[in-house]
């Protein structure tokens, strides 16, 4: 990985790891919100209003909250078998190969949130229930999202100059040493 891949890494991993601990947060305060929504059900017939329309909002926050990092530091789903006996060299490649792949998923799925959140914008679409407009919420995980796109390009980057030097670190960081390794893609 070059110096320049390594250095965006570096500069990126807080703040993916920022939005996934905000993302967390939510999770948790949902929970807890879900928790007393079902206790006040159970013991007073009283349920908490609209918690079940913008739960799915702050879920669908939660959810993409954790791909910034997760691309960054390689927590994706690898299938490595082939690599394994086709030696370093085309691993290498085949890393790269499910880099581009990811980032052309990653981008795609940005276009589409972007066409999301401006058809919610357009037609002021609320949830069922509570009537909470939705394009406030899915614009906060398209941002999130678009996010994502510049991290799976220095991703790739590093896989990039990783196939092409033939060794090194590849395109991820890892948090534990604040240094990259060639990680999960």
């Amino acid at each position: 990985m070059s110096i320049g891949s390594r250095a965006a890494s570096r500069r990126l991993n807080p703040w993916a790891h920022w939005v996934a601990v905000i993302g967390f947060l939510g999770l948790l305060v949902a929970s807890v919100i879900t928790l007393a929504d079902v206790a006040m059900r159970f013991l007073f017939s009283l349920p908490i209003h609209g918690w079940d329309d913008l739960t799915e909002l702050v879920f669908a926050i939660a959810i993409v909250a954790a791909f910034p990092a997760g691309l960054l530091q390689g927590h994706n789903i690898t299938i490595r078998f082939l690599g394994a006996g086709l030696g370093n060299r085309p691993t290498h490649w085949l890393e790269l190969f499910g880099a581009l792949l990811t980032f052309l998923f990653i981008a795609g799925m940005a276009w589409q949130f972007v066409v999301l959140v401006f058809d919610y914008h357009a037609i002021n679409d609320t949830t069922m229930t509570a009537e909470i407009l939705t394009w406030p919420w899915w614009t906060v995980a398209m941002l999130i999202i678009l996010f994502c796109v510049p991290i799976q390009a220095v991703v790739l980057h590093g896989h990039f100059r990783r196939a092409v030097e033939g060794g090194g670190p590849g395109g991820t960081i890892d948090p534990r040493e604040g240094s990259s390794h060639g990680g999960e893609v």
